[in-house]
C-alpha cells in the first residue's frame, strides 16, 4: 500500500470539498483532495442546474398555455417534445459540470486521489486497498443521498429520485411525487407543466420549508388550484404492476385511493454521506445512527482534528451554505490546534416553484416568543403582480418591537428569489424597519409589495412600543 503525508485531507470533491481546499491552500499547507465518485458536485450534475433547466422548460410550456387571458391566442395544440426537453436539459448539465471538471483539473495531480476514504484512526487515512494517507487533521465533506425508504424499493426501476430524473430521455406519462418540500415542488410542478400526470404528496401539512401558518395557507391555495397536490397523506402501499407502480394512498379526512403510475419519485429528504467512513474509530462521539457530534460554529468534531462541512452535517443543503462550511472547516483545518467560529452570511433559501417561495434572516418558527412586530402585503391586488397574472402569495415581515431592527421573513409569490436576497442583505447589514423604508422604491416593481408589508410592520411596532411605555408609565404611578 502506498503512504503519503500531508497537512490536511479533504474528503469529498464538492462544492464543501472544494471550497475547503481553496481554504487550506491560501494558507499555505500541504493538501490532499479525496474522490470516490465523478467531479462536478451535486449541484451541477442532479441538483440545483438540471432542475433549472427542467423548470425553465416547464415556464415556456406554462406560458404558451396560459396566454389566453392576456387576448393571446394559439391556434392548434402545444406539443412538449419530451425527447428534445431532456436533451437540452443534459446537454446544459453536461456544460455547467465541465465547468467544475476544468476547475479540478486544473488543480495539481498530486493534490488529488481517486478512491473511497475510511478511517483507521483520528489522522490515517485508507483509500480503497491503495493508498494510506497520514494528515495531521482531516475534513469530511462528503455530501448527502436521497433516502428512500425500504418499503418502495420493492418497486425495483419504477422507484426514482432526482438524480434518475436528469437522465431520463423522454417525458414519462405519469408520476407520483413523494415529499412537498424544494425538490418534491420544483420537480413535481415541472412535470405537471410538461404534460406529465403529476399527483404529489406529503405525509404532514409541511410545504415547501414554509414555517409561518399564513404564508403557508396563500402558498397551499395557489398550489392546488394548478396542481394535484395532498397534504396528509400517507401511503398505504406499494406494488409493480408490470412496467408500472401501484400506489394504495390515504388523505387525512378522505377515503383510500389507487392509482397507477409510471414511477415514484421519492423527494422525501436526503442523508448524509457518513456511513462506511469508519468514524468508529475515530475519536469523535458518534449518535444512534453513526452521525458524528460537532461544533456547530467550528465544525470541529469533539476535540479531534477533524471537520465535517455541507451536506454531509445534515444541517442545511444548500449551495452558498455549502461553500461557507468548505471555507470554516478549511480555515480551522489549516490554522489547527487554533479553531474559531466561522462568520456566517444571512441565512436565505429559495424555491424555483410558481409562486416562489423563500426565506430570509429568522424564519417564523425560530422568533422569538415576544418583541416582534409584523408586516405582510398579499400579492392578489398588488399591482405589478396583476399586471403579470402572477398575483398569488403572501409576503410577512418580522421587525424586533425594540428599535425596529429587521429580523426576517418569509414568502411565496413572484419575483421572490429576488426579495429574498434584498431582506437578507438586509439582515445582514442589521438594518432597521425606518432604515429600509428609507431606500428608493420604483413603480410599479413587486418591490412595492416588499414596502407595503414594511410599512404596516413599521406602524405595528411603534405601536407595540407605545404600548409598552403606556405600561410602564401605568406601573409607574400605580407605585
Amino acid at each position: 500500500m502506498k503512504l503519503l503525508k500531508t497537512d490536511v485531507a479533504i474528503i469529498g470533491a464538492g462544492t464543501a470539498g472544494l471550497s475547503a481546499y481553496r481554504a487550506v491552500k491560501s494558507a499555505g499547507l500541504n493538501v490532499l483532495l479525496i474522490e470516490g465518485g465523478p467531479h462536478g458536485t451535486t449541484c451541477a450534475r442532479v441538483g440545483c442546474m438540471p432542475s433549472k433547466l427542467l423548470i425553465a422548460a416547464a415556464e415556456a410550456a406554462h406560458t404558451a398555455a396560459s396566454a389566453e387571458p392576456f387576448g393571446v391566442h394559439i391556434d392548434g395544440a402545444i406539443r412538449i417534445d419530451g425527447t428534445q426537453v431532456m436533451d437540452r436539459v443534459k446537454r446544459e448539465r453536461d456544460r455547467f459540470v465541465g465547468f467544475v471538471l476544468e476547475s479540478v483539473e486544473s488543480m495539481p495531480a498530486g493534490d488529488k486521489i481517486t478512491g473511497h476514504a475510511r478511517f483507521i484512526s483520528d489522522t490515517v487515512l485508507h483509500v480503497d486497498d491503495h493508498t494510506e494517507i497520514q494528515a495531521s487533521r482531516v475534513v469530511i465533506a462528503t455530501g448527502s443521498s436521497p433516502v428512500v425508504p425500504e418499503s418502495y424499493k420493492s418497486l425495483g426501476d419504477r422507484i426514482v429520485v432526482n438524480d434518475d430524473v436528469f437522465e431520463w430521455k423522454d417525458l414519462p406519462r405519469s408520476v407520483m411525487v413523494v415529499g412537498a418540500g424544494v425538490i418534491g415542488l420544483e420537480l413535481g410542478q415541472a412535470l405537471a407543466r410538461l404534460g406529465v400526470k403529476t399527483c404529489i404528496v406529503n405525509r404532514s401539512g409541511n410545504l415547501g420549508g414554509l414555517t409561518d401558518p399564513e404564508v403557508r395557507k396563500s402558498a397551499l391555495a395557489a398550489f392546488q388550484a394548478e396542481l394535484d397536490l395532498r397534504l396528509n397523506t400517507q401511503i398505504v402501499a406499494l406494488r409493480r404492476v408490470g412496467e408500472q407502480a401501484e400506489v394504495r394512498f390515504q388523505t387525512e379526512g378522505q377515503p383510500e385511493a389507487t392509482e397507477t403510475f409510471d414511477y415514484v419519485l421519492v423527494a422525501a429528504g436526503r442523508r448524509p454521506n457518513v456511513a462506511g467512513l469508519g468514524l468508529e474509530n475515530t475519536s469523535a462521539t458518534l449518535d444512534d445512527e453513526g452521525m458524528p457530534e460537532y461544533d456547530a460554529a467550528t465544525l470541529q468534531l469533539g476535540s479531534a482534528p477533524i471537520f465535517i462541512a455541507g451536506d454531509a452535517n445534515g444541517v442545511l443543503p444548500l449551495l452558498h451554505e455549502a461553500a461557507d462550511d468548505g471555507r470554516i472547516a478549511g480555515e480551522n483545518a489549516a490554522s489547527y490546534p487554533q479553531v474559531n467560529p466561522g462568520k456566517r452570511r444571512a441565512p436565505m433559501a429559495v424555491v424555483f416553484s410558481d409562486p416562489q417561495l423563500a426565506q430570509a434572516g429568522l424564519r417564523f418558527r425560530e422568533l422569538p416568543k415576544q418583541c416582534v412586530a409584523f408586516g405582510e402585503v398579499d400579492f392578489a391586488n398588488q399591482g405589478r403582480s396583476r399586471v403579470m397574472l402572477k398575483n398569488r402569495g403572501k409576503l410577512r415581515v418580522y421587525v424586533h418591537k425594540d428599535g425596529g431592527r429587521f429580523l426576517g421573513a418569509e414568502m411565496a409569490g413572484p419575483g421572490m428569489e429576488h426579495i429574498a436576497h434584498l431582506l437578507a442583505w438586509a439582515v445582514q447589514q442589521e438594518l432597521t424597519v425606518s432604515q429600509m423604508l428609507e431606500m428608493p422604491f420604483y413603480h410599479p416593481v413587486v418591490e412595492e409589495g416588499l414596502r407595503t408589508a414594511l410599512r404596516e410592520a413599521a406602524k405595528h411596532q411603534v405601536e407595540a412600543r407605545l404600548d409598552d411605555v403606556r405600561k410602564e408609565e401605568k406601573a409607574v404611578n400605580s407605585n
